[in-house]
């Protein structure tokens, strides 16, 4: 045997396999929500998604526990991702842009939920699964937006106006007369976004 068989047959150094590991995550994470952005969960297989991110299928088990686990640790993403641009000190306006922008860069969470408001019955939905609006109700104490709207109301409008472009394509057609994917509409949504989230606050 020569040396460089030798060589070539060595184990991976511990730091090796971590970075093979965060990389075979990384590929089914992206993966799993191609899939069920384009199929929804009950239509996404662990097959296509293992094909997709070229990987053995049994390390989604491995990893992640299953398709359910998959699904979540999605869900856990968003989350950590969703905390580097939600600054609790940066205007409502701004937040809201930020969100946009996301939406607009990766429609594929909205796509998600999208098919979740379709698809998933109330009734598997848990009570307590509810929206953190302790941010929101900060922010209308301190007169970013009106007193006598409800912050529920107002999150789920916000949600709705964000996810627009990727949720209602061809009303944006046919309202805007532009394509929601060109730079001309994304501006000139993102702009009027900011105008309609300043005048949450009311006159003066």
């Amino acid at each position: 045997m020569t040396d460089t068989t030798r060589r070539s047959r060595r184990a991976p150094a511990p730091d090796e396999r971590k970075l093979d590991a965060e990389r075979s995550r990384r590929l089914l994470l992206d993966a799993a929500l191609d899939e069920f952005s384009a199929k929804g969960y009950a239509g996404a297989r662990v097959q296509d998604i293992a094909d997709r991110a070229g990987v053995n299928k049994q390390l989604i088990n491995y990893y992640f526990g299953g398709k359910e686990g998959l699904y979540c640790a999605i869900g856990q993403r968003w989350l950590e991702r969703e905390a580097e641009f939600n600054d609790p000190a940066a205007p409502f306006d701004e937040i809201m842009v930020r969100y946009l922008r996301h939406v607009l860069d990766d429609p594929r969470g909205t796509r998600l939920n999208a098919w979740r408001g379709l698809t998933e019955d109330l009734d598997d939905v848990p009570p307590g699964d509810r929206e953190d609006l302790s941010d929101l109700e900060r922010r209308q104490a301190a007169g970013e937006f009106a007193g006598d709207l409800d912050p529920a109301a107002v999150m789920l409008a916000m949600m709705a106006m964000v996810a627009a472009p990727v949720t209602m394509p061809l009303a944006v057609r046919r309202v805007f007369g532009l394509d929601p994917g060109s730079p001309e509409f994304q501006e000139r949504y993102a702009e009027q976004l900011r105008r309609i989230v300043r005048h949450l606050a009311g006159p003066g």
